[in-house]
């Protein structure tokens, strides 16, 4: 499959990184095709992955991931361009993370809504599915990093996207059973909303290999 990645930074580039090892064409899509990390990145990736714009790595994808910083997404998609995200499938990764000078975290937006749900309602056309957000990249394509059966989540309103999304992931190793839909794209705003609690348990580790897990009575 051709897979267009929004973003190319750590996140970007591990899932990059691993889509190549399974087979996938990637264009790793960044503000400028020029972009330093996006050109290194693609001279080490072989024939199967290049880098250019936002705009090229959404026109070429048949999926798109958007990896890029969460209160940056909607000005990246808007390079993306609509017409080239009309019917596709768009796999959000990003948190609207805003960190004060003090290292204090906030959310932008939040409670009462979510950068997944702005996005679907910007463009209308794309199938968007909130997936892999609440979790490192080493971990996003790697479940084995944490020991035992263990969690992740998504969401989105067209249930053929959320399929393919759940393909894609068991594709990485994650089992089926452990991914948990949680419905409707505006269930984004309880995933995001997990993401300070997530950077306090990494402060508080040292290291982000965890995951959340759950044991279900009844």
């Amino acid at each position: 499959m051709r897979i267009g990645i929004l973003g190319s930074g750590s996140v970007g580039q591990t899932l990059a990184n691993k889509l190549l090892t399974l087979g996938h064409e990637i264009t790793l899509g960044s503000r400028s095709g020029s972009n330093q990390t996006g050109s290194a990145w693609a001279q080490a990736a072989g024939p199967h992955g290049q880098n250019g714009t936002f705009a090229d790595a959404a026109e070429f994808g048949e999926l798109v991931i958007n990896a890029t910083l969460g209160t940056g997404a909607l000005a990246a998609l808007e390079a993306a361009g609509a017409k080239a995200l009309a019917g596709k499938v768009l796999v959000d990764v990003c948190n609207p993370l805003v960190f004060a000078e003090d290292g204090t975290l906030s959310l932008d937006p939040v409670n009462t809504d979510s950068v997944g749900e702005q996005i679907q309602r910007a463009f209308p056309d794309t199938r968007v599915v909130k997936a892999l957000n609440t979790l490192s990249a080493p971990v996003m394509v790697d479940p084995t990093r944490v020991p035992g059966r263990h969690q992740l989540f998504i969401a989105g309103e067209d249930a053929g996207a959320k399929q393919e999304v759940v393909a894609l992931l068991e594709s990485f190793g994650w089992p089926g059973a452990d991914i948990v839909d949680l419905g409707g794209i505006q269930a984004a705003r309880s995933l995001e909303m997990l993401m300070p609690f997530w950077v306090n348990l990494w402060r508080h580790y040292g290291h982000t290999d965890f995951n959340y897990s759950f044991q279900i009575g009844g």
